[in-house]
């Protein structure tokens, strides 16, 4: 009879569309904390953190990811406001953006076409299938571009969906570490090439080691989008991925 109240307390939270969004800023909430603990050692990456905890709770509860997006995707709507404020930063970085434009197209051009073909490489090497090679080439775009673009190839998106998020979180985990090995001190260099290889969350690590970084590392998101879009499907029909069609 103790259980009874539990149950119906719960079948009536699961209804409330605000149940999933709380429980979104929670685990974020209980992450960043956990971070902060532990030295903002970047082995605690909160977004990873926030992921593990809501796959969690959505095996306990039995809840579908649908019924979770439905409830917590005013977080996913944010996105795009999120994204267009990246260009305040980057607005008072204009200057040293017009003295690095080259560079920037060279490293731009450079970065597609390696996270691309590096990929792909790799799969092959491990015996992927045609469709999961399509599905990995677009990995380091930002999730809602890599998605469309792997559909139109013929590739799945939902496993797009899930490299790029890893992707994202090991290039924020590793990316400034290993920058630092090799000897990278500008952090204008530094935040470019997060941005390029880990998208949004990398550049959300970015703006945490410096506004510099994350102003650049914001550009390099939106221009690798683009780039990626335009370049890749030429790119796997010149391998012989997908059909010339």
């Amino acid at each position: 009879m103790n259980d009874r109240p539990l149950t119906e307390i719960w079948v009536y939270l699961s209804a409330s569309p605000l149940l999933w969004l709380t429980a979104t800023l929670v685990c974020y909430l209980a992450a960043l904390k956990v971070y902060r603990l532990g030295g903002e050692s970047p082995l605690l990456n909160p977004v990873a953190i926030t992921v593990a905890l809501l796959i969690g709770l959505l095996q306990l509860t039995g809840t579908r990811y649908q019924t979770y997006f439905d409830g917590a995707q005013f977080v996913h709507f944010l996105l795009g406001p999120a994204t267009v404020a990246l260009a305040i930063p980057l607005y008072r970085q204009r200057e040293r953006l017009r003295a690095l434009a080259l560079p920037i197209l060279v490293a731009l051009l450079v970065g597609v076409v390696t996270a691309a073909l590096s990929a792909v490489g790799l799969g092959v090497l491990c015996g992927a299938d045609p469709v999961t090679l399509i599905s990995l080439a677009p990995k380091s775009a930002t999730a809602p571009v890599a998605m469309g673009i792997s559909e139109k190839l013929g590739g799945l998106p939902s496993l797009t969906a899930v490299l790029v998020v890893s992707t994202g979180i090991v290039g924020a985990v590793l990316g400034p570490g290993l920058l630092r090995l090799l000897g990278c001190r500008d952090d204008a260099v530094k935040g470019f090439a997060m941005g390029l290889s880990a998208h949004g969350i990398g550049t959300a690590r970015a703006f945490q080691v410096s506004p510099v970084m994350g102003a650049f590392s914001g550009l390099a998101m939106a221009l690798s989008a683009f780039a990626t879009a335009l370049l890749l499907p030429p790119l796997l029909r010149w391998i012989g991925l997908v059909g010339a069609g």
